[in-house]
């Protein structure tokens, strides 16, 4: 990689200014705990020079050289900002700066940074953060603290089914978002069929949504990039974290290797519900009218290691390993279902200088699931299985004050194991078998770069090359990208940004739920890539510093969309292809709005979101008319509020609107007798446009009280949540039921249908949870 040095630093030597200058560099750090601080910002006051620190800690910019002193602002949210002056008198200077947590010492006067002055100015938009720490305070299902749930109340973003985990984000489908842990892709991010997110947010450090505008560095998905980031562990002292809830525990482990040169964190978390159900089974174990309890349980381990090799060299390895398990045995019936995911990653950071930095990584990914039955002489496995192996190299270069390029590329082996059924008896006279086995290979080489043009003006402009092989198929498609911003005054600044992205892996869904069982296919010669392109509009205004009002309005072209065909067969079919419709989509939002606050007694969000969805032009479905997905929500509306009435007593509270989801269900029923006098029976649904009714609208009221307090050695709080305060009912799905009537036929009374009602299905009433957690 070192050869590559002068090859890299002549073919950007045009965008290098050749007057004198000083670069400082460095890296950004938490003076507790040694964690990286990925977007902390340093300026020069007074030259109006700066920038901010990539995801890795690591900043550098410029300044003229001279002999006169400099004062560098250091600055970052919930830390204190912290002051160094330098003299600029030599060509690089390395300077690593540790900023302290606000509250972590006393002081008469704690100067704060202001969250929003850099994304008013940013080229980014269509982009949300999360902080851990409000996660943790907001009051959520049993307890469960859930950063993929607390994104469903960001703009842009609507929700699954009642309590689930699943994301749609600006139009896009469930299968459209690539989730990324540590740089490792994550298949299927749900536990318990979706109640769940895989993230356990004691091991997490940052996590990071993009709705639009993606930065050239990410592909493969159409609609979002969720980029979370592990913690690193404490290089500074050893802690011991974790949390007691009704249905899980969490457990964190994490402290130096070496000092301030090494560190590692372990993390677990599992639910306990299968310990109770086993004790209630055992204690009625002699009772022959019982019937036993099916065992379930999740768990998930995070794990990470990092060594400080040199001043220049960083090495990361980390790992996550999470499973869920559905079993039933007894002497007649043995039933097993359990799938999870395994992810690795090798990471090395190296800086060749204050101005060239690059990041080396190796990733591993296996999703699958595996359904198991024995029943007397008769065995049937059913399974899935998706496998990437992916090698990454991204370089980040900064010439100068004008320009920040970022440059790069990698290439994924995929393997899939689609549906793979097995039946047959323990005698070997029935047999059969079924399933389908690929590969492929998917590339990426990127380029991107953020140019200052004037102190009002940004472009962060680039391009993707992304390509599929999988014989005899290959595709290679380019991908521009382009951003602008532009700064009106300080607090007000106007934005855009158009993105095409390509998807070469499709998720074939049988429902509008996550489940496990859902497969995910490669692009072949008739499965096209997926494709779109998405524009948008916006501003930014920050009002009397604390308050940031974002509008958005956006446009996505689909091409390529993949649905099944009407009364498709997808397990034990060996030509799912043929099952498959092919068509297009688009959705659209004048009006994607955000108020936010991070400052003060009270802070949290209002978002609220008006779009439209539409698929069609598929061959096989409705007539090839275009007709509104599952997720079409018209109107979502999301209110956020934490307040801290002292340093003790927090009080938080969330309320959802959403416009109800669409369906498909039948204008009717056709009814027959099998015989007189044998009752009749509604059995042969008449359909009409799919998707023609729309659920009741969604709302939902969530409180929270948090009580903080603190020992010598230790932090603990305990958090009451009241989920769905209001105890609304719901719909988690519907269903239609015939009514029945009697009446005298040929001597007998049968039951005739009158009429088909819809009925409702509602999942949960209000539900108390209180959690304690804690940290030594």
């Amino acid at each position: 990689m070192k050869n590559l040095l002068p090859v890299l630093l002549f073919v950007f030597s045009t965008c290098s200014l050749y007057a004198q200058t000083a670069t400082i560099s460095g890296r950004l750090t938490d003076a507790e705990n040694g964690e990286a601080l990925i977007g902390a910002t340093v300026q020069a006051l007074g030259l109006q020079k700066g920038n901010v620190s990539n995801e890795y800690g690591f900043y550098s910019f410029s300044l003229p050289l001279g002999k006169d002193s400099v004062t560098l602002q250091f600055s970052y949210l919930g830390y204190e900002m912290t002051f160094r002056k330098i003299k600029p008198d030599t060509v690089a200077i390395r300077l690593d700066i540790s900023l302290r947590p606000e509250g972590s010492v006393l002081k008469e006067v704690v100067i704060q940074a202001n969250p929003f002055e850099d994304r008013v100015r940013s080229t980014e938009m269509s982009v949300s953060t999360l902080d851990t720490r409000d996660a943790k305070a907001l009051p959520a299902l049993f307890g469960e603290v859930d950063v993929i749930k607390i994104l469903q109340l960001k703009p842009g973003v609507t929700a699954g089914s009642e309590g689930t985990t699943g994301i749609f984000v600006r139009g896009g489908g469930g299968d459209q978002n690539l989730i990324v842990l540590d740089e490792a892709v994550v298949y299927n991010a749900n536990h318990l069929f979706g109640f769940f997110s895989t993230f356990n947010s004691d091991a997490l450090k940052d996590l990071k949504v993009y709705k639009g505008g993606f930065p050239a560095q990410y592909g493969g998905r159409l609609s979002s990039v969720i980029d979370v980031r592990m913690k690193e562990g404490n290089n500074k002292s050893y802690d011991v974290t974790g949390g007691l809830g009704l249905i899980a525990s969490r457990l964190t482990v994490e402290g130096p290797i070496q000092k301030d040169k090494s560190s590692f964190i372990v993390s677990g978390r599992r639910t306990y519900a299968d310990l109770i159900t086993r004790g209630i089974n055992r204690a009625n174990a002699d009772d022959p009218e019982y019937n036993p309890i099916p065992d379930y349980y999740f768990y998930d381990l995070n794990t990470k290691v990092n060594f400080q090799l040199s001043e220049k060299d960083r090495l990361y390895l980390s790992g996550y390993f999470g499973r869920d398990v559905f079993k039933f045995d007894d002497e007649n019936f043995n039933f097993l279902f359990d799938w999870g995911n395994a992810t690795g990653t090798a990471r090395w950071n190296h800086i060749y200088g204050p101005k060239l930095f690059s990041n080396a990584t190796f990733t591993f990914s296996d999703y699958r699931y595996r359904i198991r039955n024995i029943l007397q002489g008769f065995s049937f496995n059913l399974g899935s299985n998706v496998k990437d192996a992916n090698t990454k190299l991204d370089f980040y270069y900064q010439p100068n004050n004008q320009h920040t390029i970022r440059f790069g590329a990698n290439a994924t082996y995929h393997e899939f194991d689609v549906a793979r059924l097995k039946f047959g008896s323990d005698d070997g006279e029935i047999n059969f078998e079924s399933g389908q086995g690929f590969d492929g290979m998917e590339y990426g080489l990127y380029f991107a770069d953020e140019w200052a043009v004037t102190d009002r003006l940004k472009l962060n402009y680039g391009a993707r090359l992304s390509a599929w092989q999988n014989n005899p198929a290959f595709y290679a498609r380019v991908e521009p990208r382009v951003a602008a911003n532009y700064s009106i005054n300080e607090n007000w600044s106007v934005k855009g940004s158009y993105a095409r992205m390509n998807q070469y892996v499709h998720l074939l869904a049988s429902s509008g739920l996550s489940l496990p069982t859902d497969i995910w296919y490669p692009s072949t010669e008739n499965v096209k890539p997926e494709i779109s392109d998405q524009l948008a509009i916006g501003t930014s205004f920050l009002w009397r510093d604390k308050y940031l009002i974002t509008w958005e309005a956006w446009y996505k072209w689909l091409q390529n969309q993949v649905d099944f065909i009407d009364g498709a067969e997808l397990f034990g079919n060996d030509e799912l292809e043929g099952e498959l419709a092919i068509g297009r989509g688009f959705a659209y939002s004048p009006l994607e709005l955000e108020i936010e606050k991070k400052d003060g007694r009270l802070t949290g969000w209002i978002g609220y979101t008006l779009s439209w969805v539409k698929r069609g032009d598929f061959k096989d479905i409705n007539g090839g008319d275009y007709f509104p997905p599952r997720f079409d929500t018209r109107h979502n509306l999301s209110i956020v509020g934490l307040y801290s009435l002292s340093r003790k007593w927090q009080l938080t509270a969330t309320w959802v609107f959403t416009s109800g989801y669409v369906t498909w269900l039948p204008l009717g029923r056709y009814t027959f007798q099998d015989v007189p006098g044998a009752p009749f029976q509604p059995v042969v649904p008449v359909y009409g446009d799919r998707n023609s009714f729309r659920y009741p609208p969604y709302m939902r009221l969530d409180l929270g009280v948090v009580y903080k307090w603190k020992t010598k050695r230790s932090e603990q709080d305990l958090t009451l949540s009241i989920y769905n305060a209001t105890d609304r009912r719901n719909p988690y799905f519907i269903y239609l039921d015939a009514e029945l009537e009697e009446v005298g036929q040929d001597g007998q009374t049968i039951e005739v249908p009158t009429a088909i009602k819809a009925k409702q299905v509602s999942l949960f009433p209000i539900l108390p949870s209180i959690t304690w957690n804690f940290k030594f």
